[in-house]
């Protein structure tokens, strides 16, 4: 368990125990239910775990060029790499990182594809579509929302697939259940069926809560089975937040408490907007240490953030006792989804990224200072 006194402010820490007990379970329904399960690095990116992960996942999915060259030079295997379009200069070095690419619509395939065949190593091409069927209410995060421009409709295809495309890809959920991939997944399979006899492998996409209190394992696993065992094709999924779902926090200290129109704020050395962004964006209500929701008879304070943009704070959360500066607040499950969108926005500290190791030490990976954030900016 994580010592916070001895935490510097503001640091994400990941608590590493709890990363191997997450991919533990995930290695667990990767092997009972035989489908291939990697790491999606737009939801968790820490290089520095890398080795661990590569020791209990087969690989690792990135969205960009650089994503790509990471998992590459840090992972030591190649990517399997879906973006909405291809930067042409950067096509060639990514086909370098990638064992597998998959594109957002046939123009991008058929636009790639002899440089696909005349690539130095192998790489399976697959094509993005979209079952039109998703459970994530909030449409930030839908991307089967209606007119969406990720994936091609079922309309938009014909009786045969390209030659050359080898496998299809889908992603329609969000911090999901099994019971949604289950019909997601009829679906993809009423949409997209037809093709099924062309494929080698199918990509169920990120989404798939597995490592939350609750989720369903034995029921993921019977249907990961099903269908891989009814069409014989490999099975591929990428989970995001699974892989370091409550694994780690947000410590931040308090620089003042101010008091306007008798609302309590206790501002801190973090950022919502730079650094907890998903929180205004979704939005979402974060844990915090200690903290309830509000009530009437015990001492309540809103969260304020350091930077200067007017709405950079969470309403109002209640304590036992009064806040007071120098006291910490620490910000629960801060680690998926939140270090890969930081931002050094308004010029405010970057938080530290540590490590609590198993064995009880602290490991300070990476402290951020003024040329991080000035060599962001021309």
């Amino acid at each position: 368990m994580i010592d916070y006194s001895k935490i510097p402010s503001p640091a994400f820490v990941l608590e590493e125990k709890l990363l191997r007990q997450n991919l533990e379970l995930i290695r667990g329904v990767q092997e009972r239910a035989g489908v291939s399960i990697i790491l999606a690095l737009k939801g968790f990116a820490m290089w520095k775990v890398f080795p661990m992960v590569a020791g209990y996942l087969k690989g690792a999915t990135a969205s960009s060029l650089h994503e790509a060259r990471l998992i590459f030079e840090e992972m030591g295997v190649r990517a399997h790499t879906y973006a909405p379009a291809y930067i042409p200069a950067e096509f060639e070095e990514i086909m370098r990182y990638s064992s597998h690419i998959t594109f957002n619509s046939l123009n991008q395939y058929h636009l790639y594809k002899s440089k696909l065949n005349d690539a130095p190593q192998s790489i399976s091409a697959g094509l993005r579509v979209n079952p039109e069927y998703s459970e994530v209410e909030v449409d930030l995060y839908n991307p089967a929302a209606k007119g969406s421009r990720l994936g091609e409709a079922p309309d938009n295809l014909g009786d045969r697939l390209p030659d050359g495309i080898e496998g299809l890809h889908f992603h329609t959920l969000c911090e999901s259940t099994s019971y949604d991939l289950e019909k997601v997944l009829g679906a993809f399979e009423k949409h997209f069926g037809r093709f099924f006899p062309q494929l080698k492998w199918v990509n169920f996409g990120g989404g798939h809560l597995m490592t939350r209190k609750g989720y369903d394992i034995d029921h993921l696993v019977r249907l990961l089975k099903a269908f891989r065992e009814k069409y014989g094709l490999e099975v591929i999924l990428e989970p995001g937040s699974a892989i370091a779902w409550e694994t780690g926090d947000l410590v931040s200290t308090i620089l003042d408490i101010t008091d306007n129109r008798g609302v309590k704020t206790a501002i801190v050395d973090v950022s919502f907007t730079a650094h907890m962004p998903d929180t205004l964006e979704m939005p979402y209500r974060p844990r915090i240490v200690g903290a309830s929701d509000v009530q009437p008879d015990k001492p309540t304070y809103r969260i304020g953030g350091v930077s200067c943009l007017a709405g950079d704070y969470m309403e109002a959360y209640s304590f036992e006792k009064e806040l007071q500066p120098g006291g910490q607040v620490i910000f629960k499950d801060m680690i998926h989804y939140t270090m890969v969108k930081t931002s050094t926005f308004n010029g405010v500290k970057h938080p530290s990224i540590c490590i609590w190791h198993e064995d009880g030490t602290l490991e300070v990976v990476r402290n951020f200072g003024y040329e991080d954030f000035k060599r962001r900016l021309s």
